[in-house]
């Protein structure tokens, strides 16, 4: 098993110099990870939010060892074109430790989408996901991508340098119960069941997710929330490979996300 420290940006962590310290914190109390919530907006009490890539960049110039990305990035309101510049120079200056969590994203939390244009409709947003990671993962080949789909246009353009180890690896955030995720999911390198019960929903989970895989020789993940100091063992049990810090956005305040942070990860 392995942990990671899991932060929302907002209100006093909304500075990219503060995550950095943090994320070198992070890497010094041992932590395995250091992921980053990727919001444009939030519900009150939060007023304050910043930007994932760039708080994500300010960690990874001053880290050397700690995997780090976003956890996870609707990439149905991204450009994937800019997505896979993005995300290749990110993985070139931590020396190849992104990995890129993705998810279809709602816009019950903050009104995101439909207070700025983008599609609301769950199946359209799932669309735009799955063509997204088709051009993710074409793009980090270097080949010149050539891609004509119902959302996006990619005319043969060749997206080099390439990532460090050649690719990027995947998560994909899913509701357990839920088969479209989970198939989506199965197709790449890892899944984050979201909103988890219990240990035997995980065990289901992940069950589920192992049926559908066609790659067994590819490394696979499986990345559970925890509240901090919560045991961790029947989690791993069920499956858990990776345990993030699950915090309340409503209630972050940088004094105790710091006091956790150097309390290094549970058992």
């Amino acid at each position: 098993m392995r942990s990671a420290v899991w932060l929302p940006l907002f209100d006093e962590l909304a500075d990219p110099r503060v995550v950095a310290d943090l994320a070198v914190e992070a890497e010094d109390a041992g932590w395995d990870g250091f992921f980053v919530w990727d919001q444009l907006a939030w519900r009150a009490p939060v007023t304050a939010v910043a930007d994932p890539w760039v708080c994500l960049a300010a960690a990874a110039a001053v880290t050397s060892r700690v995997a780090l990305g976003p956890m996870v990035s609707p990439l149905a309101r991204r450009r994937p074109t800019k997505v896979a510049r993005e995300t290749v120079s990110l993985d070139r200056l931590s020396g190849g430790r992104l990995i890129l969590g993705v998810g279809v994203g709602s816009d019950s939390f903050a009104a995101e989408y439909s207070r700025t244009g983008e599609p609301v409709r769950d199946r359209t947003r799932a669309e735009l996901l799955d063509e997204s990671l088709e051009i993710l993962r074409s793009a980090w080949t270097g080949e010149p991508v050539r891609h004509h789909g119902p959302h996006h246009v990619v005319d043969g353009i060749a997206f080099l340098p390439t990532p460090v180890r050649g690719h990027i690896p995947v998560w994909v955030a899913a509701f357990p119960g839920n088969q479209r995720p989970l198939r989506r999911a199965a197709r790449h390198d890892g899944v984050f069941p979201v909103n988890l019960t219990s240990p035997d929903q995980l065990a289901e989970a992940v069950a589920q997710v192992d049926a559908l895989r066609t790659d067994r020789a590819r490394p696979y993940d499986v990345a559970i929330e925890l509240v901090p100091g919560a045991d961790p063992a029947p989690w791993v049990a069920a499956g858990a490979t990776w345990v993030f810090t699950d915090v309340d956005p409503a209630t972050l305040r940088l004094d105790a996300v710091r006091r956790m942070v150097r309390a290094g990860p549970s058992a």
